[in-house]
């Protein structure tokens, strides 16, 4: 006597599939990765660029702890994120004391003194032209 081949029947409708495993995602490094790029673009904002970076290496610290741990994927983009966010926060440093020094300089001190006794728009424009040849020099 043979048996028919039929399929194994499921009395569990409405189950679940248990076949493949769902994937895992890691949120933290996307955000990183994301605020990392931001940071970059908004370190000319200064603030931005260092509000945005800073959290972009705290997210891409945790999240490449996560992936190592095994428990998250994508670490190689938690890490890219966090450097990226150290990029922006450093170019903010750098936007920083350029302008610091510039405003501490001897000749924007003498062009705002030009410009606070200058009474008229051609003696203003006149300081602005002596400003920029004491620079360029």
């Amino acid at each position: 006597m043979s048996y028919p081949n039929h399929p194994p029947q499921n009395n569990d409708y409405g189950q679940p599939h248990h076949g493949a495993p769902a994937q895992q995602k890691n949120g933290l490094a996307i955000a990183a990765l994301v605020l990392g790029i931001l940071s970059l673009f908004a370190s000319i904002t200064l603030i931005g660029g260092i509000l945005l970076g800073l959290l972009a290496v705290i997210f891409g610290i945790i999240a490449a702890r996560k992936a190592r741990g095994g428990r998250a994927p994508n670490g190689v983009m938690a890490i890219i994120g966090a450097v990226l966010g150290g990029l922006g926060i450093i170019a903010s440093g750098v936007i920083i004391a350029v302008g610091a020094s510039l405003l501490n300089s001897e000749e924007f001190k003498n062009l705002n003194d030009c410009v606070q006794q200058a009474d008229t728009q051609s003696e203003k424009d006149a300081c602005a032209d002596k400003f920029n040849k004491d620079v360029g020099n």
